[in-house]
């Protein structure tokens, strides 16, 4: 018998690779974490009103499922995240029916969970359908020093749901967590890490090792065509504990549901943060740091020691297309990749309440180093199975400094760096904080019956 969550995990995974690639219904970070969130929650309230010896803790529904005869916790789960994803995926629908015929589904009990399902699937859906989408909606970028425009090297790039943070209600947080001003950030400590990106970022020369670069293509998924996003990447990590833990389906229902209702919520807070901060990524910040350069520069000669006018950096990889490396279509501070992993990785430990060596002895093969993802000049990248001795902290800050070396990032969107050079997580600045805290309000929240968070007025 198959797992349903597994099962239907992978689908929703498979339909986020594919959509990238194809059609881009739910493209982009934001999109297909809210896609993930919703066929997740709805899964996991299928299961908890159907397998009520279970004890799970309803999301969005306090009843349950008829008990004559005993309904299919399989069935109810099949049925609502087949119905979500057909609805989020309409391109997609003949595979999904595909998938629902493979799995075959002839318990006793079969009618009664599969009427239930739906049921969830469309009380979930009514409350989800109307967000915010993520056009640019007209955003107009500003000319202010330090402020985010395009990407000078892909102009026409335009910008990515400038509105959606602010206007999207939470999944599971009860708080909307905020992060401090940058100008809290030494001038000391933000000279370094322009430094910092000037050097391990750069396209060509700079200071990066060829691990570094590695780091960097490892935790990528840029929206590349045969990829999917960066949430289908935390979710194949959670998949490898999941399955080594060999956890109940009940069990799973339950992480998974934690663990992109983090994400999905991580993706609105940063989202609200990145416009409101609205600081610009290294491409501009480099190009630009003499006052001189720029829209608002002041008249002057020499280039403070720094400024380089024509550097570009490594890039977000545009694997498998021949287009250019990019620098992402959305402002610099809080880092997007960085919250997303603190979040699933925070809220998975949290679920096995464990401590941070959790994840030690996970070996993992990233899709963009998997022995056939090119790079954008068609050429292979080789296979690399990487191991994380450090456990969940070694993951955490891995992913947070992957954006620094592909030069899309400053090191203070994830966190900023301790005197030892160590994430200093104490200090509310970056993204590796704010993901934290988000999963921890979901985990808590999420103990008591009917543990969505009421929609915004």
């Amino acid at each position: 018998m198959i797992d349903p969550i597994l099962y239907w995990n992978a689908a929703a995974l498979e339909a986020n690779r594919v959509d990238i690639t194809e059609a881009r219904e739910q493209s982009g970070p934001t999109l297909s974490s809210r896609a993930l969130a919703i066929v997740h929650l709805a899964m996991y309230d299928a299961y908890a009103g159907t397998d009520t010896a279970a004890g799970l803790p309803s999301y969005l529904r306090r009843a349950t499922a008829p008990a004559a005869p005993p309904p299919s916790p399989a069935a109810a789960v099949a049925a609502a995240a087949h119905a979500i994803l057909r609805l989020l995926y309409l391109t997609q629908r003949e595979f999904l029916d595909r998938k629902l015929e493979e799995a075959g589904l002839t318990e006793p009990g079969i009618s009664g969970g599969w009427a239930y399902g739906l049921e969830v699937a469309q009380v979930i859906w009514a409350r989800r359908k109307d967000d915010p989408k993520a056009e640019d909606q007209s955003w107009s970028p500003s000319m202010a020093r330090e402020a985010h425009r395009v990407d000078p090297d892909n102009p026409g790039q335009g910008f990515h749901a400038p509105c959606y943070g602010a206007r999207s209600d939470l999944f599971g947080a009860t708080t909307p967590h905020a992060l401090l001003d940058l100008s809290n950030l030494t001038a000391a400590e933000k000279d370094a890490a322009y430094q910092e990106v000037r050097t391990k970022g750069a396209a060509v020369g700079g200071t990066r090792t060829p691990e570094q670069t590695l780091m960097g293509l490892f935790w990528a998924y840029d929206g590349s065509a045969e990829l999917g996003t960066p949430p289908r990447l935390y979710n194949q990590i959670v998949r490898q504990v999941a399955e080594k833990q060999n956890n109940t389906p009940a069990r799973k229902a339950r992480l998974f549901a934690l663990v992109n209702a983090a994400m999905g919520d991580a993706r609105i807070l940063a989202w609200e943060q990145k416009y409101l901060h609205n600081f610009w990524r290294p491409v501009l910040g480099i190009r630009e740091y003499d006052g001189s350069m720029g829209p608002t520069g002041a008249g002057a000669n020499e280039l403070i020691d720094g400024c380089d006018p024509e550097w570009l950096p490594l890039g977000a990889p545009a694997s498998n297309t021949k287009a250019k490396n990019f620098t992402p279509n959305f402002p610099a501070y809080p880092s997007g990749h960085a919250t997303f992993g603190a979040a699933a990785f925070e809220a998975t430990r949290l679920f096995y309440d464990c401590d941070d060596t959790f994840f030690k002895d996970i070996e993992f093969v990233s899709d963009e180093l998997n022995g056939r993802t090119r790079d954008n000049r068609e050429t292979v990248r080789p296979r690399h199975v990487r191991r994380f001795p450090g456990g969940l902290l070694q993951m955490i800050e891995e992913n947070g400094r992957s954006r620094v070396y592909l030069g899309v990032h400053w090191i203070f969107d994830a966190f900023v760096q301790g005197p030892n050079g160590k994430p200093d997580l104490s200090r509310n600045i970056g993204d590796v904080p704010l993901g934290l805290a988000i999963a921890r309000d979901v985990v808590a929240a999420s103990c008591k019956m009917g543990w969505s968070v009421p929609k915004k007025p």
